[in-house]
């Protein structure tokens, strides 16, 4: 690599970094709000909303990185070109190859990311996240008790809580068991705890009344108590098996069900996906190398680029959602996906070949 494509090649990657981080950081935190309510809720630990935040990190880089590419390298060209590098470079003998060949980088080690992504990191992300959200929502269920809120932790049991205090203590119960269709139970309580024995989950309260009544004899059976514990063995009955979801299946499990529509889909899209980072680096080349050096900008090409851009990306989620339906636009989602790098190619073999480069998009945006 000579000295000219790596200090391109630097410039664009340092950009693309420092890009990828910051949205990806932003993204993460806004969706990260949403796992607030585990904790100020459900009185679930910080440590496992950092875990659950963490795991859904991924998804977020795999969507963003693409963006990121595609702004570093539209950043990079458009300020060679403003300061008159290009221009030098282009004098001092580069061909259109050794100037895009930078870009391409950038591009091919955004896709190499996306595949080890795609590949690993996001369906062992997916399967984890999901996994924990299930067991959150099933054998954890006695955990996650809202305040202020009549929670349904099976079809006979009912628990209400009007607060909970600093310590993670549930105040104000009102417990409602149904078990015994003919004699229901109603629990009052000052104050309560959720608590995990070898026999299973517990709920121990003190100061507070139970009432029984018995449909059959119309008789009302009241007990005042100190301390009183309530078994909810009964919630460890949950479901423990789920069916996997495609964004959680390994590569060799998709090779291994190509009878299934949806998974044929979601192969092909952890195939393709990756090619959108070489693409997003391909487009800026395609409208701001080819025409002449314009000194007033290139405001109108960039924006070419960005509305080119968005318009393949467009394109690429309406393919996606009809693969889903007929499999035969499979593959247009991979001619969509590689077709500004097939472009480009062509472009530096007319340069190479002694043909005047053609502008393509940048034509229109001539001046």
């Amino acid at each position: 690599m000579d000295r000219l494509t790596w200090y391109v090649f630097r410039q664009a990657l340092m950009v693309t970094l420092s890009v990828g981080v910051i949205f990806s950081a932003a993204v993460w935190l806004l969706q990260s709000l949403r796992l607030v309510d585990l904790i100020v809720n459900r009185g679930l630990s910080i440590g496992l909303f950092l875990y659950l935040a963490v795991l859904i990190l991924p998804r977020f880089v795999d969507v963003v990185l693409p963006i990121a590419v595609f702004t570093a390298i539209v950043f990079i060209y458009a300020k060679l070109i403003a300061e008159s590098e290009l221009v030098v470079m282009r004098a001092s003998g580069m061909s259109q190859w050794a100037l895009a060949k930078p870009a391409l980088m950038v591009g091919a080690a955004g896709m190499v990311t996306l595949y080890v992504m795609a590949f690993y990191f996001l369906p062992a992300s997916n399967r984890a996240f999901k996994d924990l959200q299930f067991e959150i929502r099933n054998k954890f269920a006695t955990a996650l008790i809202q305040e202020g809120v009549f929670n349904t932790l099976s079809d006979t049991l009912m628990v209400y809580v009007r607060q909970r205090d600093s310590k993670g203590d549930l105040l104000g119960l009102l417990i409602e068991n149904t078990s015994d269709k003919d004699k229901p139970i109603t629990i009052t309580a000052e104050r309560g705890a959720l608590v995990d024995t070898p026999e299973g989950p517990r709920i121990l309260m003190v100061n507070g009344t139970r009432q029984q009544f018995d449909h059959l004899t119309g008789k009302l059976s009241s007990l005042s108590f100190k301390s009183y514990t309530l078994d909810l063995s009964e919630m460890q009955n949950a479901p423990t098996l789920r069916d996997r979801q495609p964004d959680e299946l390994y590569l060799g499990e998709l090779l291994d069900n190509l009878n299934n529509q949806a998974l044929v889909v979601e192969l092909n899209m952890r195939l393709a996906g990756p090619l959108t980072a070489l693409s997003m680096a391909a487009i800026p080349i395609l409208c701001l190398l080819p025409g002449e050096f314009n000194r007033r900008g290139q405001a109108r090409r960039i924006l070419i680029a960005i509305a080119t851009a968005l318009a393949i990306e467009i394109v690429d989620v309406g393919l996606t959602n009809l693969a889903r339906s007929t499999l035969t636009v499979i593959p247009l989602i991979y001619v969509n996906a590689i077709g500004p790098f097939i472009l480009v190619l062509w472009m530096c073999w007319r340069s190479a070949a002694g043909r005047p480069p053609v502008a393509f998009l940048a034509r229109r945006a001539a001046p």
